[in-house]
């Protein structure tokens, strides 16, 4: 939002009237229910440096020759707010992408925008030798101290004693190395114009933010070589904070940590030198035609069989259904029952709502890699999902579908279809959140080759409270149940293991 003041007629009145900054979109049309928000929790940090971002971008002028440059993170949808070129990138990629960009077009005006797993963990040679080279680029460095997108664990910038989900007994300086400290770090070197680490804790913080943002694009404008804004930001939701609260952890625990401070302004010096002889990329690759590539497979040889003995599950679904719980009591049941397992989730950086998905291996053998592209077992926990992914199942799988029957006009895949109501099985059992379990329950009858009593004990162990527990033993045995009978088969007995 940008501020203008509209003057009233009687003598020392004055009004606020708020507006959006034309360097954002209208509508932000990723979601056709939601096109006047954004996708970020309350009280995050990203929607205010967003804010100060686009505001510098009008008073300045430069909304037409701006580009962003944003890789993987919270942030990860950025190109759907921000009416700027933008320019999605790898994880830590954004340093490198951003320095073809402005070198390719030294006219614009080139931001990387980086969370601290993405600039300080995999992309740390990125950011540095950017820095060291003196690229003129704006970085926006949000730092709070958590993979916010993937979970909560632990990121190079966590605190020591802090808990994630991978330091669950706290940061140790001994197991895991203190906390890096990237301001200071780029600052030893000689060719960053301007560094600064500012925080959002409060108004008069947020402001002293705001101004550094505006300095950075102003420095690359006026032409002057690499500039860093380091910014302390709020992640309420996988600290576990009100969002008043994770603004005062900021300036309680994070700043004397993280101390607030210019820690470069100055245009360096650099000895002229010519430039590099100019070729074509041909040239320089020495390309030349070269015959098309054949496939050396034998002619019918079919890799989307998977063995008997092997399970090659893919569970998709929304957010909040789930799918990623599933997936992992699946490979914990594995594991109990001595079969190697791998499970690989996929999901977008929503919290709720957005596509889910993940793939599980249980086998006798060694896993030769995670990914499952025909699967043998598709759990899909709604029809988008069975949509999506239904004509990759394996022609003698099966896909367990969440709905009373498929939808009319679905092509019906060569695969076994069973209809499994979950959602209704797992609301008569005491809650239509445990739809997932009644699956669980679904997938045991039908596979019968992992023990019902593993499962049990799995989700003893990961469901602490007793009530939904109860609640998760009805809907594992309703799910299974609802196997026996829709198929007629027997009841699932103790298996001695895999086919």
């Amino acid at each position: 939002m940008a501020n203008q003041i509209a003057i009233d007629t009687t003598p020392g009145l004055y009004e606020i009237v708020h507006t959006k900054s034309s360097a954002f979109y209208d509508r932000y049309e990723r979601k056709a229910e939601l096109q006047h928000q954004t996708h970020y929790c309350p009280g995050c940090g990203h929607g205010v440096v967003h804010k100060l971002i686009a505001e510098a971008i009008q008073d300045l002028g430069v909304q037409d020759k701006t580009i962003f440059v944003s890789p993987v993170g919270c942030s990860v949808f950025a190109y759907y707010y921000f009416d700027l070129g933008n320019v999605q990138v790898a994880h830590g990629r954004a340093p490198a992408a951003a320095t073809a960009i402005k070198r390719a077009c030294p006219d614009k005006i080139v931001i990387a925008y980086q969370g601290d797993g993405d600039l300080a963990a995999i992309g740390t040679a990125e950011i540095i030798h950017a820095a060291n080279r003196g690229e003129k680029l704006s970085v926006f460095f949000i730092n709070n101290g958590i993979y916010g997108m993937t979970g909560g664990q632990m990121a190079p910038t966590t605190l020591l004693g802090q808990k994630s989900t991978t330091s669950p007994w706290g940061r140790s300086a001994r197991s895991e190395g203190f906390p890096l400290h990237i301001s200071e770090m780029l600052a030893t070197l000689e060719a960053p114009a301007y560094i600064e680490r500012v925080a959002l804790c409060d108004n008069k913080n947020i402001m002293r933010a705001r101004r550094a943002v505006r300095k950075a694009l102003e420095l690359q404008r006026d032409g002057s070589g690499f500039s860093f804004v380091e910014i302390l930001s709020p992640c309420p939701t996988i600290w576990g904070k009100d969002p008043v609260e994770a603004r005062n952890w900021i300036s309680d625990a994070i700043v004397p940590i993280f101390p607030l401070s210019v820690f470069r302004d100055r245009k360096p010096e650099f000895v002229p030198n010519a430039p590099p002889p100019q070729k074509s990329v041909a040239e320089v690759l020495d390309l030349t035609p070269r015959a098309a590539f054949s496939n050396p497979r034998a002619a019918g040889c079919d890799d989307t069989q998977q063995p008997m003995d092997d399970l090659a599950i893919r569970i998709a679904g929304f957010g909040g259904q789930g799918v990623l719980l599933l997936g992992q009591l699946l490979a914990e049941v594995g594991m109990k029952e001595g079969l190697e397992v791998s499970w690989l989730p996929s999901y977008g950086p929503e919290m709720r709502s957005g596509s889910a998905n993940c793939h599980v291996c249980l086998s006798q053998e060694r896993i030769g890699a995670p990914l499952v592209t025909s699967p043998n077992v598709l759990i899909a926990m709604n029809e988008i999902s069975l949509r999506k992914f239904g004509p990759d199942a394996a022609r003698d799988g099966v896909i367990l579908y969440n709905g009373r029957a498929l939808p009319e006009d679905f092509a019906k895949p060569e695969a076994q279809v069973v209809c499994v109501p979950a959602a209704r099985i797992a609301d008569a059992a005491g809650s239509p959140k445990a739809a997932n379990v009644v699956m669980l329950g679904a997938l045991l009858a039908h596979a019968r080759c992992l023990s019902q009593e593993t499962a049990f004990a799995v989700l003893e162990e990961k469901i602490r409270d007793q009530e939904l527990l109860a609640i998760d033993r009805k809907a594992l045995l309703a799910g299974r149940d609802f196997i026996e009978t829709e198929l007629n088969v027997g009841p699932v007995s103790q298996p001695d293991g895999f086919a």
